[in-house]
């Protein structure tokens, strides 16, 4: 039986052909904990979700963002956001398309921005949006291996938030 170089310690071409699978294309993120991934979410003003994309949990909101905004939904008004989004081509990419962002300001940020802190407040709407999805086992450990399947898994939590809106409640 013969033992790889790898198990003594001696770098190399990987055994055998196999080639390194990159779970960072299924959305996984390395931490101290493990594998993790960050969603991100587009909900309109109820706190009902529009669209999902994910990134590896050590991700920034930046590479997130794009994705967001090239969804195929309503362009808002305004977009409420927390600071990770906080950068000024994500600013400017939001008024090029005619949306206000609604972005508190980093607090290492060089230059003062306004932020409309009245509207800010209802972002308590999204985050309530995330707890409630959260509440699907399914989705807060991520048992999905895929991106693809978590990914239709969130669809379909999505779909259940947005029932009660089309239930005839007379």
């Amino acid at each position: 039986m013969a033992a790889h170089d790898r198990q003594h310690g001696r770098s190399g071409s990987q055994p055998g052909g196999w080639r390194k699978r990159g779970t960072h294309k299924e959305g996984f993120g390395r931490s101290r904990g493990g594998f993790t991934s960050k969603i991100h979410a587009r909900a309109d003003g109820q706190g009902r979700p529009l669209g999902f994309d994910l990134t590896g949990g050590e991700v920034s909101d930046y590479s997130g963002a794009d994705a967001l905004m090239d969804l195929p939904v309503v362009t808002p008004r305004r977009l409420l956001a927390d600071k990770g989004y906080d950068s000024n081509r994500i600013r400017e990419n939001l008024l090029l398309r005619g949306i206000l962002p609604v972005i508190p300001p980093r607090s290492n940020r060089t230059q003062d921005i306004p932020c409309d802190f009245r509207r800010y407040r209802d972002r308590n709407r999204i985050e309530r949006m995330f707890n409630r999805l959260k509440q699907f086992r399914r989705i807060a450990t991520r048992y999905d291996k895929t991106r693809k399947s978590f990914l239709a898994f969130l669809n379909l939590a999505a779909v259940k938030l947005w029932l009660p809106s089309f239930v005839n409640r007379t």
